[in-house]
């Protein structure tokens, strides 16, 4: 019965997702509650995937020239009124510090919801001459948001994140970093988190604050939900002329930078969890587990089970490029706990080696995404399991992209557009005439918000989905978290 206990603690996806997805994230030890109502404790196995996540953007990020940097974490008031749009933008959800000690402030200080003022403050000092640019900065942090609903890695009242924040001479320069950091996520997404994304800009009126234009990264969740996962702003000139940010150039003349933003934060894990889960728990992508193999001994009390299993271990930890990330599971609790605690925190190969497998030279590995067992010569452990995590990775993707074209939908009136969204679940791709009229329209009528103009366009009719006028764009419509 003990290792039936541990599953049954988990709602079923059907029954009711949104309490699944808070069954697994506190179930696999990925978070706790704090007293704080809103924000939460990454344990170690949450924050080892964050590790995982910002220690290979960051070598993306550098591969593209970027420089981390860190500011501090106040925003006196005065700064952040600078920018008009921007300060409405953030104002209903910023904590401010009021108080030094006992005494009171002379001006109010915010708490980073995000750092735009504070980089721009710091450049107008650091940018004098064409030649101190560009500046391509990033820097890891957390930020404060005080939202009203929180929901354990999708929306916290503190979260960690990085933000870039560049600085261009020209506007075509700071286009084309936009894009780049865009695609940088992208293939993130694609390439460590098996997650497949859509490409495209934000309509005006959900581009960030005080951007010229917004670029998003768009995933789709199991239950048919949309997640932004990824943003890259061009923010133009408008801060640069708030601000005061102006180089000379070649011919001594001051001209004002172009400059960007871009960001992804610890929303990605709450992806992972949402894109490739089942009912047994968490299912990671080998590139962001922590564990990426648990080498179970059975009957581990006999003679040399122990030791087999420490040798498989040390074997792997070497094996492929780098090694693997390996763990040996020596607890007294029963084979089948250790499988079913290996399932829910979702290790992606378990290694089971008992005494009747050491006499025959095996060893059997499990897939934790389909649950495959494959019976494995003990002289080629290294080569099949690392074949294995690559196989996993890309099926994993495979399947999401699957999954995401499957629950793709094409509606050309708003009959149909409606029809998508009470009888199914997921992305609907449909017509728009550019008009806020009908994003405020469709929003109000079905709590479906525009996702992207993705830059692959295709002339699905010539109306408008919801008012029949000529269209301008087709645009992804979806239900988002």
């Amino acid at each position: 019965m003990a290792d039936k206990k541990l599953v049954e603690a988990i709602t079923s996806m059907e029954e009711d997702f949104a309490q699944w997805y808070t069954d697994v994230v506190k179930k696999a030890e990925l978070i706790d509650y704090t007293s704080v109502k809103g924000c939460m404790v990454l344990k170690p196995a949450g924050y080892a995937i964050w590790e995982l996540i910002q220690k290979q953007l960051d070598e993306r990020f550098k591969a593209t020239g970027v420089e981390n940097v860190y500011l501090p974490m106040f925003i006196p008031e005065s700064l952040l009124q600078k920018e008009k749009d921007h300060v409405e933008g953030f104002a209903p959800e910023v904590a401010w510090v009021t108080h030094g000690g006992l005494q009171p402030l002379q001006e109010r200080l915010c708490v980073r919801p995000t750092s735009e003022t504070l980089f721009c403050d710091f450049y107008k000092n650091d940018i004098q001459s064409y030649r101190d640019l560009p500046k391509v900065y990033n820097q890891w942090c957390s930020v404060v948001r005080w939202e009203k609903e929180t929901r354990p890695f999708l929306r916290s009242r503190e979260f960690l994140w990085q933000e870039g924040h560049t600085a261009h001479a020209t506007a075509k320069e700071a286009e084309e970093r936009t894009i780049q950091m865009l695609n940088v996520y992208a293939d993130f997404c694609e390439e460590v988190l098996a997650i497949p994304v859509i490409k495209g800009q934000k309509s005006e009126k959900e581009k960030f604050a005080g951007a010229e234009q917004t670029y998003t990264i768009e995933a789709l969740m199991h239950d048919g939900k949309a997640l932004q996962s990824g943003t890259s702003h061009n923010f133009g000139d408008g801060f640069a002329k708030a601000f005061g940010i102006q180089y000379t150039d070649k011919e001594n003349k001051l001209q004002y930078v172009h400059q960007t933003s871009w960001g992804m934060t610890t929303r990605l894990i709450g992806a992972v969890i949402m894109v490739h889960g089942d009912d047994s728990g968490l299912v990671l992508p080998p590139k962001v587990a922590p564990t990426q193999v648990m080498v179970i001994p059975i009957q581990q009390k006999k003679e040399g089970v122990l030791d087999k299993a420490y040798e498989l271990k040390e074997r792997l930890s070497k094996a492929g490029e780098g090694g693997l990330r390996v763990k040996v599971d020596d607890t007294d609790k029963s084979p089948g706990w250790k499988f079913s605690e290996c399932e829910m925190r979702g290790i992606p190969v378990r290694v089971e080696i008992g005494p009747k497998d050491m006499e025959a030279g095996k060893c059997v590995l499990v897939r934790r995404d389909t649950r495959e067992k494959i019976t494995c010569d003990l002289n080629n452990v290294e080569e099949e399991v690392s074949k294995l995590l690559d196989t996993m990775q890309k099926e994993m993707l495979e399947r999401a992209r699957a999954h995401r074209e499957e629950h793709t939908y094409t509606a050309l009136d708003m009959n149909e557009f409606e029809t998508c969204f009470t009888e199914k679940s997921g992305f609907v791709k449909a017509m728009w005439c550019g008009e806020q009229a009908c994003e405020d329209e469709i929003k109000d009528k079905l709590a479906v918000t525009s996702r992207c103009m993705p830059f692959e366009q295709e002339q699905l009719s010539d109306r408008c989905v919801c008012c029949g006028k000529p269209a301008a764009k087709m645009v992804y419509w979806g239900k988002a978290y």
